[in-house]
């Protein structure tokens, strides 16, 4: 397990086993590529991000991990693995987040891509790139660069 404080100065333990936490995940994200680049959505307010979100009632982990894919970034994952979880703590309480690769098979243009402004795709070293002001505090913590390190280390 890795232990570090996030930009807010929240507590973050990140694992790469599942139901590693007392509590069950019920936020997702999803590390995404299409075609050899990355896909990310760029939210209204924090800026580029993988797409993710919460887990809506009745839904598994992995459905709400393809639907906030297909409503942030109108794609269709062909490939979802699980990568690992990470819990953030603070004064207010704590959340358990899901962490999950996908694959997209296609982009299918969207009316509404709800809070974020659509598909971004991204070429090169995410993580240098994800330092950039227009990327999303999310972008920038441990987490993404520990979970990449995993998957590079899986495939």
């Amino acid at each position: 397990m890795e232990k570090f404080k996030d930009i807010n100065g929240g507590d973050v333990i990140l694992s790469f086993k599942e139901n590693t936490f007392e509590k069950s995940a019920r936020h997702v994200l999803v590390i995404c590529k299409f075609e050899g680049k990355w896909l990310l959505t760029k939210h209204g307010v924090r800026g580029l991000e993988f797409p993710g979100g919460k887990v809506e009632k009745g839904e598994t982990l992995e459905d709400a991990a393809r639907r906030e894919v297909m409503e942030e970034t109108g794609a269709v994952l062909s490939k979802l693995v699980f990568i690992g979880e990470y819990q953030v703590g603070d004064q207010e309480g704590s959340f358990v987040k899901r962490i999950f690769y996908g694959e997209a098979e296609k982009i299918l243009p969207q009316d509404d891509y709800l809070e974020t402004g659509g598909p971004v795709l991204v070429s090169g070293d995410i993580l240098v790139e994800r330092m950039k002001d227009e990327y999303s505090f999310i972008m920038k913590d441990d987490v993404i660069m520990h979970s990449l390190e995993f998957l590079s280390k899986k495939q």
